[in-house]
C-alpha cells in the first residue's frame, strides 16, 4: 500500500512526540548519573547541566564505605525475595478458586475484596492489629501486612479464566486428578506469563518500599535499604545546617560539598538495580498490562 502524505504527516508527528517525551524521560536520568561523578562545585554553580564535569567516586566511595548500606541491601534482598514468594503463595490459589463461576459465595467473596480496594482501616487500626499480632520490629512486619493485592488477583483471576482451557480441566477431572494436583501439575506450569508479571509486579514493590519500615521497625539490623539511604541523606542535611551554626566556614563548605555529592550517590545505589534489570524484563511488565485489560 503506497504511503500517502497525510500518512507521512502524521508518522513525522509521532516520532518527534515521541522523541520529545523521550528527551523528558532520559534528562533526569543522565543528569543525576553525571552529577553523582562530577565535582559538586560544578553541579552546584550549575555548570554541569549534562554530561561529568571533573569526574570523581567520592560520593560513591562513601557511600559503600558504610556497613549500613550493605546491611540495608541485604535486608532488601531477603524482604524481596520472601514478599514475593508470600504474595504468590497468596494470590495464585486465591485467583484460581475465583476463576471458577461454581464456587459457592464466589460473588460476595469478590464483594470483599473489592471493597477493600475503596476503603480501608487506616494507619492506626492496621498498626495495632500488627502489633497485637506481635510483628512489630520483625521481618514478618514487613512482607505480611502486603501479602496479597486485590488489584494483582483480579488480574491473575482473569488471566486463568481467559487462558487456561475448561476442557482441560475437566478432562484431568474424569482421570481422576483431584483441584490440587490439577492448579500444581496443569494448570501453574501453564501459567509461566502470570506468574512472571506477578512475581516481578510484587517485587518491585517490595524493592522500593520504606514505608513499612519506617512505621513498624526500630531495629537498623532490619532496616532496608530505601530506609538506610533515607537516614544517610537526612544525617547530611542536618549535619550541615548544625555547622551553620558555627563559625568555620570552611568546614561548612566542605560538609555542604560532601553533602551534595552523597546526595546523588545515594539516588544511583538505591535504583540501579531496577535500572539494570527492568529492560530485560519489560516484556513482562507490557504482558501484565495487556491481561489486565481483557474484560472478564
Amino acid at each position: 500500500m503506497r504511503e500517502t502524505r497525510a500518512d507521512r504527516i502524521f508518522d513525522i508527528c509521532n516520532k518527534l512526540l515521541i522523541g520529545f517525551f523521550l528527551i523528558i524521560i532520559l534528562y533526569p536520568l543522565i543528569y543525576i548519573i553525571s552529577a553523582s561523578i562530577s565535582d559538586p562545585s560544578y553541579v552546584n554553580s550549575g555548570k554541569m547541566w549534562l554530561f561529568p564535569k571533573d569526574i570523581t567516586f567520592e560520593g560513591f566511595k562513601r557511600v559503600f564505605q558504610s556497613k549500613e548500606i550493605w546491611i540495608g541491601y541485604r535486608n532488601t534482598i531477603f524482604y524481596t525475595l520472601l514478599g514475593t514468594f508470600i504474595n504468590l503463595a497468596v494470590t495464585l490459589p486465591c485467583a484460581y478458586a475465583l476463576a471458577k463461576q461454581e464456587l459457592v459465595g464466589r460473588g460476595f467473596i469478590m464483594g470483599l475484596l473489592i471493597f477493600t480496594m475503596f476503603f480501608d482501616g487506616g494507619l492506626i487500626p492496621t498498626y495495632l492489629l500488627v502489633r497485637d499480632l506481635g510483628m512489630i520490629n520483625t521481618i514478618w512486619a514487613m512482607v505480611i501486612p502486603s501479602a496479597a493485592s486485590v488489584w494483582n488477583i483480579i488480574v491473575t483471576m482473569t488471566f486463568f479464566r481467559v487462558t487456561i482451557p475448561k476442557g482441560l480441566e475437566e478432562a484431568a477431572e474424569v482421570d481422576g486428578a483431584s483441584v490440587f494436583r490439577t492448579f500444581f501439575q496443569i494448570v501453574l506450569p501453564l501459567s509461566a506469563p502470570i506468574i512472571a508479571v506477578m512475581a516481578l509486579f510484587y517485587g518491585v514493590g517490595h524493592w522500593n518500599s520504606y514505608f513499612s519500615g519506617l512505621i513498624y521497625l526500630s531495629d537498623r539490623e532490619l532496616f532496608p535499604l530505601q530506609l538506610i539511604l533515607r537516614d544517610i541523606l537526612i544525617q547530611q542535611e542536618m549535619t550541615t545546617e548544625l555547622m551553620m551554626q558555627g563559625t568555620d566556614i570552611k568546614a561548612i563548605g566542605e560538609q555542604a560539598r560532601v553533602a551534595s555529592i552523597v546526595k546523588y550517590a545515594v539516588m544511583i545505589v538505591s535504583a540501579a538495580p531496577l535500572l539494570i534489570v527492568y529492560p530485560f524484563l519489560q516484556r513482562f511488565f507490557l504482558k501484565g498490562v495487556m491481561i489486565g485489560s481483557i474484560k472478564e
